[in-house]
């Protein structure tokens, strides 16, 4: 048989009863759109994560006091809760420690804020002028704390404008208002541009003040929770880490680097994390929605070995006018790789547009590679082999006589 014939006896075969074939081909449709689907929501969720994180900050080493370690079974203080960290460790690192862009000391709390009758239970950082540079945060109104206000302790803030709206509900501007925290009036200075993020990890909600004023009226001690530092390069990252992790030691007369009262965390590390387990949650997603494609193998399946069934008079006819194993055999692989290709083109088809109208529609976040579309039509390709394989050689090994008397 030549192409052409097979292509014809193909397009017959499966056009002969359309709803069977339809409700067929559905199997397949529903898996690879449910693999695309799935893959685009787990690399739009990687990359929204990465996103995030690369937000916070360029090149960043995060240093906080304590340290997550275990003595005796029970747990000891961990990381961010302890008093250790000082404005010297954070003058140290910045006058000893090479290749370091900038450097922000932090005071963290979280408050009640009063303004004009609202009220709003935020973030409070204390912090240099430097901050907004460590961790990329513009100021859309006004200005930033400035080095003189953190000489003077001055009593000034900087809102986010998750902030500023919960506080000034009425549309107020708020640059040049005051706001009182913890009984203290602070005089707003500027409004940073939205970042975004959710939580506790929300640069839109947040208040930035002085870290001197912080220590005098919020915490009430010299110690900082928090060092931020931007190492010049990403090439430079881990090293800055090393450096300031041998510095720290060394200044806090630890020689045991697991009694260590301190952590580093670096961005990279924070990013390679992340990025393993969303890596995870896409392939397990992918996963979930492949076994959709093996329930649709098994019904292509099925409907070959009725068709073969169907067929067999036609089948032995052939063979008794001289037609041979191969043709027969690949007149029924090609219906069935045909039938889970045009099942794998719809659903690709599919997939592409539920991903794109879930982003679009602000549900989650969705990414559409063409690692995962590849994947997809030679997932189906290789269904339709498999799963095709079996009938055809069934067909093919018919007994020409046998089938000729099939009623």
């Amino acid at each position: 048989m030549t192409t052409n014939d097979i292509l014809h006896e193909t397009y017959s075969a499966l056009t002969a009863n359309k709803v069977r074939t339809g409700l067929t081909m559905l199997g397949i449709i529903i898996g690879i759109s449910s693999v695309i689907t799935m893959v685009s929501i787990g690399n739009g969720a990687q990359n929204s994560i990465q996103s995030s994180i690369q937000s916070i900050g360029s090149n960043l080493v995060i240093v906080t006091p304590g340290a997550t370690r275990s003595f005796g079974g029970g747990p000891q203080q961990a990381r961010g809760s302890a008093q250790t960290l000082t404005v010297a460790d954070g003058q140290a690192i910045q006058s000893q420690v090479a290749n370091i862009g900038s450097i922000a000391f932090d005071v963290s709390s979280r408050e009640q804020v009063i303004a004009k009758g609202t009220n709003s239970n935020t973030s409070i950082t204390g912090t240099t002028a430097s901050y907004a540079t460590v961790r990329n945060i513009e100021v859309s109104d006004g200005v930033f704390i400035t080095d003189q206000d953190v000489a003077v302790s001055a009593k000034v803030v900087v809102l986010g404008p998750t902030t500023a709206s919960d506080l000034f509900t009425d549309g107020t501007e708020p640059v040049g208002q005051q706001i009182r925290i913890n009984g203290g009036i602070y005089t707003i200075v500027g409004v940073t541009k939205s970042k975004g993020g959710s939580g506790f990890s929300n640069a839109d909600d947040a208040i930035y003040m002085p870290y001197t004023t912080a220590q005098h009226y919020i915490s009430g001690n010299q110690y900082l929770t928090e060092i931020d530092v931007s190492a010049s390069s990403a090439e430079v990252t881990t090293q800055v880490q090393n450096d300031i992790t041998t510095l720290l030691l060394s200044r806090h007369n630890i020689a045991d680097t697991t009694k260590a009262d301190f952590s580093t965390l670096n961005q990279s590390d924070i990013i390679a994390t992340a990025s393993s387990v969303t890596s995870t949650f896409t392939i397990l997603l992918a996963a979930v929605a492949g076994i959709s494609l093996l329930v649709g193998g098994i019904g292509i399946m099925n409907m070959m070995l009725t068709t073969v069934t169907e067929r067999t008079r036609e089948i032995g006819l052939r063979k008794a006018i001289g037609a041979k194993k191969s043709d027969i055999n690949n007149q029924f692989l090609i219906e069935s790789i045909m039938l889970t290709f045009t099942g794998g083109v719809i659903g690709v088809a599919l997939g592409w547009t539920i991903s794109i109208v879930v982003s679009q529609l602000g549900i989650i976040s969705t990414t559409v590679t063409v690692s995962s579309v590849l994947l997809a039509f030679g997932v189906s390709a290789v269904i339709g082999v498999l799963f095709g394989y079996y009938p055809a050689r069934r067909a093919a090994n018919l007994n020409p006589i046998d089938a000729l008397r099939f009623e």
